[in-house]
């Protein structure tokens, strides 16, 4: 070979071994150096995370009743950069599922990935647009598995249930307070597309199993609850009351039986609920609770054996001047024993009663009671309350107090209160929540009763019992509470309305009764609290006349869905007619006397 052709050999081997070598270098470039990147870039591309929703809990009454649960739906969803047709995506999309179809283009306009077209759609609905995609050969809309919460009963127990929002999580009630374990874990799967769109099966990847929420069983009876629904409905309708709460609660354990408020709301409808119409009452309002409060004097004073339940204490024949202002009783009173003290429902009696023991013993017992401070009941929201220490009061607060003036208190504090004296002094912590197991019945949690402490002695509890049986009775002031064949307990309250503007508002009343059935052996304690209840007339605005016979009627259905046994010795429960007609006249002021607190000078809390 001669030197000219050796060369040109050799020049064009030498640029064959350079281009070899750059593309070899460009190669290991992009296989090693940018392979991860390059690899991330394809995953993007092809391959997504998809979320495998894990089912939340239902949520089921102390008899295994349903209260909210799940149907299947699927969620609507479309890859902009999948989309094949966008005009006949947008056309036929917006036909299935009532889309406005300038909306559905806008959303789709745009080349995100993950773009949410309607949530909760019913299953027919899905597999009717899922067939139309496929004959018209449209690609990039896809389907995920879901689901929506339902609840059967509508707005009964919306307060203690509450609702979730879009992405599954508890907002109100107990679907907040149980979310962590209502709501379970998510699983995913790692799914891999054709350019077409289409999952390629075999190159499925990574995958996790969702585990699916527990189960809450909660104290509530829907029998009861369904008692107490109709009759706070009925009150609604006769007064016309600006708000209403009753609850009924078991006293030995702390268990909440039944709990509602009005205004209410649908929870299946809960997008067109007003603010005022979602507030649990029974935990987050507060009230001046007025002569329901007496039971904390009396127990204090007869607690600290200060007196006896028949010791007897000068009533100022009606009218007491206290560090200059003037304190009055519905009627003139001269001496009274402790025991019709509350029986009488007498201001000045109650107020000499914390007198006995002094500001600082009195305000103890009345946070041994639990006033001031949340119950721990299983509901987010609840509040502390309103009781300011002994040096935050005036020189008359000592006497204001004690008729539930100056206070403020929710339904439930009121309500644990009056299951302290019932369960024999031991104030227990109220609860919604019974038990939590797995979907397939396995126990996760058991909540058994806690008692916080025995704020009174059996034998004070015992003493205060008996009085409050007589509260409910021809002597007492809530005659209209009784229920043939039974002994109640209990005591009104009657508290004139604050004015948030400062002192209290004319004419407007709280009314309220507070009881527990049977006396001997209580099953159940009861709460029934109106605000601004309408009357025909205003002397009959009282506690014993309004809230009492509510008391009643819910009493006397409750005992009979509980199967209680009424003795026939107990004489029929007094037509409220009779009591009605009973109190503008003296001589039936004797017999019936009613406990509207007399508000001169009283203050605001």
């Amino acid at each position: 070979m001669n030197p000219k052709s050796h060369r040109r050999c050799v020049l064009v081997c030498s640029a064959f071994i350079a281009l070899f070598t750059v593309f070899s270098f460009r190669l290991i470039y992009l296989q090693v150096i940018k392979h991860d990147e390059y690899s991330a870039l394809a995953a993007e591309k092809h391959v997504y995370r998809q979320i495998i929703y894990a089912e939340r809990g239902s949520i089921l009454d102390a008899n295994n009743e349903v209260l909210a649960h799940n149907i299947p739906v699927e969620t609507v969803v479309a890859d902009a950069t999948h989309l094949n047709d966008r005009a006949a995506v947008v056309d036929l999309v917006s036909a299935e599922l009532g889309v406005p179809a300038g909306e559905l283009a806008e959303k789709l306009s745009s080349e995100r990935r993950y773009i949410v077209i309607k949530r909760e759609v019913p299953e027919p609905a899905s597999r009717s647009l899922r067939e139309k995609l496929s004959a018209k050969n449209l690609r990039g809309i896809y389907f995920e598995h879901d689901s929506s919460r339902i609840y059967p009963n509508g707005s009964m127990l919306c307060h203690v249930i509450g609702f979730t929002d879009f992405e599954h999580h508890g907002i109100q009630g107990v679907e907040a307070s149980m979310e962590e374990y209502l709501h379970g874990q998510d699983g995913y799967r790692f799914i891999e597309h054709n350019r077409a769109g289409e999952e390629i099966v075999p190159y499925r990847g990574q995958e996790r199993a969702p585990r699916d929420g527990c189960q809450v069983h909660l104290t509530v009876d829907l029998g009861l609850q369904n008692i107490v629904e109709n009759e706070i409905d009925a009150a609604m309708k006769e007064y016309s009351p600006q708000k209403a709460t009753i609850i009924l609660m078991r006293p030995q354990t702390g268990e909440i039986l039944a709990m509602a408020n009005r205004p209410n709301f649908d929870l299946n409808l809960r997008s067109e609920a007003k603010p005022e119409e979602m507030k649990n009452r029974a935990i987050i309002d507060m009230m001046e609770p007025g002569s329901t409060f007496k039971i904390v004097a009396a127990s204090a004073a007869l607690n600290e054996r200060k007196l006896r339940p028949d010791s007897t204490i000068f009533c100022e024949n009606g009218l007491w001047n206290f560090n200059g202002t003037a304190l009055h009783d519905h009627r003139a009173f001269s001496y009274l024993s402790v025991r019709d003290i509350l029986i009488r429902s007498s201001n000045i009696g109650a107020a000499k009663l914390a007198l006995s023991v002094g500001e600082q013993k009195f305000y103890e017992y009345v946070r041994r009671f639990g006033f001031g401070e949340r119950t721990g009941i299983e509901l987010p929201g609840e509040i502390n309350g309103l009781i300011r220490p002994p040096q935050k009061w005036s020189k008359i607060s000592i006497t204001r107090i004690p008729m539930g003036h100056e206070v403020g208190v929710t339904p439930l504090q009121m309500t644990v209160a009056m299951a302290t004296i019932a369960n024999g002094g031991k104030l227990m912590t109220p609860r919604v929540v019974k038990s939590i197991t797995t979907s397939d019945g396995k126990t996760v949690s058991s909540l058994s009763p806690v008692m916080l402490r025995q704020v009174i002695s059996p034998k004070t509890a015992r003493e205060i019992g008996e009085a409050l049986r007589g509260v409910v009775s021809d002597r007492g002031t809530a005659a209209a509470a009784a229920v043939p064949g039974f002994t109640i307990a209990g005591k009104t309250g009657t508290a004139q309305k604050v004015d948030p503007k400062g002192g209290y508002e004319h004419g407007k009343y709280v009314v309220s009764f507070a009881g527990y059935l049977p006396a001997e052996h209580p099953e159940f304690v009861g709460l029934v609290v109106l605000d601004d209840a309408h009357t025909s007339k205003p002397e009959l605005n009282y506690g014993g006349l309004i809230a009492g016979p509510i008391f009643s009627r819910v009493a006397e259905k409750a005992a009979q869905y509980l199967d209680l046994r009424p003795q026939e010795q107990i004489r029929k429960a007094i037509p409220v007619e009779r009591v009605q007609k009973a109190v503008p006249g003296e001589r039936a002021r004797k017999t019936v006397p009613v406990d509207r607190v007399a508000l001169t000078n009283a203050s605001r809390p």
